[in-house]
């Protein structure tokens, strides 16, 4: 089959890699789309130690089982693998799995034609929604899992607060979708890329701002902070702006580098909760959402062949591309 895969710093290439077979347990799937993460940048930019070259990324997946269980389904997949037996997956929080796993990670990932997985992981798609808004149910789990856990931490709903989300990519960008349909008193995305801002302000999401410039929101403002991008800067960032008694949800995870101001959330019972991916439940409200259109025509994801994703990887590199979120697609070569 062909595969786009990871072989090293900055370096995607277009291989002939074996392909998958149902082995016992597991359904083959056809991939149709292919989203590209901040994770699967993250290890282009050869930050990520778990991802080791040469391998194939993309866990970011829709497309339709060939073969085992669930044969001629058309699915959205979720790229998550627990034990589903330990104390946490129980008690329905398997993305805090000590054992959890992720395809394009530590199994191969689904840039490519085809994906051997098992059948509890698939989610059937309704006639009318398509693969490549399919493929989008992941990220939407990881910001909606986000903002759910903040809004039972705020004193007073999401619809009576002030909200500032920290990065305008596809994780931020959902965030702040959902912060919106769900009724945000006063909502702000931060974000340094001017053509990103310009994709925001086109959904009209909220105003924008870009934070290295002086047009920044006063400090202590906002009851909700979401930080999609997850580094040293951001996290200062989100802590100036917070209010006493407010909220941090930290969704990314770019760096470790210091930045939270820790002194300010004590003195101020500031509340900091990291978020990392989702339930099923999750992943099940997220499908809902798309499919209902809650998040409105989702017009704004850019559609490439999986043939020129290399090309795809280098423009979100270098900024050159508007949209949040690219969508490789495999069959069209």
């Amino acid at each position: 089959m062909k595969a786009l895969v990871y072989t090293g710093k900055l370096s995607m290439e277009m291989r002939d890699e074996p392909a998958p077979v149902a082995a016992e347990g597991l359904s083959l799937v056809k991939i149709e789309a292919a989203g590209i993460c901040g994770s699967d940048m993250h290890a282009y930019h050869g930050h990520d130690a778990r991802r080791v070259p040469p391998m194939i990324l993309g866990h970011e997946l829709a497309g339709t089982v060939v073969d085992g269980a669930m044969s001629g389904t058309r699915v959205a997949i979720n790229p998550m693998l627990t034990c589903n037996h330990c104390r946490e997956c129980l008690e329905g929080n398997p993305n805090r799995c000590a054992k959890r796993d992720l395809v394009g990670l530590g199994r191969a990932g689904g840039f490519a034609d085809y994906i051997a997985i098992e059948p509890a992981n698939l989610f059937p798609l309704s006639d009318d929604l398509g693969a490549t808004h399919a493929s989008l149910m992941e990220p939407t789990a990881v910001s909606l899992h986000a903002v759910v856990m903040a809004e039972r931490a705020l004193t007073r709903p999401i619809s009576e607060s002030r909200t500032l989300v920290i990065g305008g990519g596809a994780i931020g960008l959902l965030a702040a979708l959902i912060l919106k349909q769900k009724g945000a008193r006063e909502l702000v995305v931060a974000e340094t890329n001017a053509l990103r801002r310009a994709t925001v302000d086109r959904l009209n999401c909220g105003t924008t701002y870009n934070p290295l410039e002086s047009n920044v929101p006063d400090d202590d403002h906002f009851d909700l902070v979401v930080d999609a991008v997850g580094s040293g800067a951001t996290r200062a960032h989100a802590s100036q702006k917070v209010r006493a008694g407010g909220v941090i949800s930290h969704i990314g995870l770019q760096d470790n580098e210091p930045g939270l101001d820790t002194r300010k959330l004590t003195l101020q019972e500031i509340s900091f909760i990291g978020h990392y991916t989702y339930s099923p439940t999750d992943l099940k409200a997220s499908l809902n959402m798309i499919a209902s259109g809650a998040l409105g025509s989702l017009d704004w994801v850019e559609s490439r062949p999986l043939a020129e994703g290399a090309a795809a990887f280098e423009a979100i590199h270098t900024g050159s591309s508007a949209s949040p979120k690219i969508v490789l697609h495999p069959q069209n070569q």
